[in-house]
């Protein structure tokens, strides 16, 4: 007859087989109902929302937010790749953040789909996923980065608020810097008519040390009447 400790061993070494394979996002139908209850009653699995589960480390604290924190990102890329296919990618800021390399867990992780329901799905600690009713970007203007769906960066630059620059100084400065040059920007800014952004961007490209970029995207875009 299989011990108790054992029973544990195989639920373990299931959850250990699906890692494996890719699964960081644990789904309630890829484990058995036994092994599932028997790896949350022992702090093996944490529900994250209803069907959906994160490994754990046992006897850690789970009011704290370590284990989450370390699953966000693969949790959320299971999660959304699940729920909308390929139709989807975060919003511009969050696009922004991943391209500059933060990955710090935000409150809300804003995504454009156009499968959104306009309203938050709550997840742990505070944090949430808020899927916007909106069409993303052409395939070819989204990169994928650690599974994250993400506007390429030009793009992201063009679509983010006016806000952003002011409330994330080093985030803009560091996404203005990996601009090769002013072609990044000059294409989608002239096939989207975008004058005002386009002044925008100038401004902001002046203010962190790229006049050259600057002044030939005003360039082009007075010679194109915009």
């Amino acid at each position: 007859m299989a011990t108790p400790a054992s029973k544990l061993a195989d639920a373990l070494a299931a959850v250990k087989s699906l890692q494996d394979q890719g699964h960081f996002a644990v789904r309630a139908q890829l484990l058995s109902r036994v092994h599932r209850e028997r790896l949350v009653r022992h702090g093996f699995l944490v529900e994250v929302l209803k069907g959906w589960y994160i490994p754990a480390r046992p006897g850690s604290n789970l009011g704290g937010t370590t284990d989450w924190y370390t699953s966000f990102w693969p949790f959320c890329s299971a999660y959304l790749q699940h729920r909308f296919g390929s139709e989807w990618c975060l919003g511009a800021e969050h696009s922004i953040a991943i391209h500059a390399g933060d990955w710090t867990v935000p409150r809300q992780l804003m995504v454009r789909t156009p499968r959104g329901g306009n309203k938050p799905t709550s997840l742990l600690h505070g944090t949430s996923i808020f899927d916007l009713r909106l069409d993303g970007p052409a395939a070819q203007a989204v990169d994928t980065i650690v599974g994250m769906r993400v506007m390429r960066l030009p793009m992201a630059l063009i679509n983010v608020g006016p806000s952003f620059f002011a409330n994330q100084p080093i985030l803009a400065r560091t996404a203005l810097s990996m601009l090769v040059d002013a072609s990044d920007l000059l294409h989608p800014l002239l096939e989207g008519g975008h004058s005002v952004i386009a002044g925008r961007l100038a401004g902001a490209l002046r203010h962190v040390g790229r006049p050259e970029v600057a002044d030939e995207i005003r360039t082009v875009m007075a010679a194109a009447d915009h």
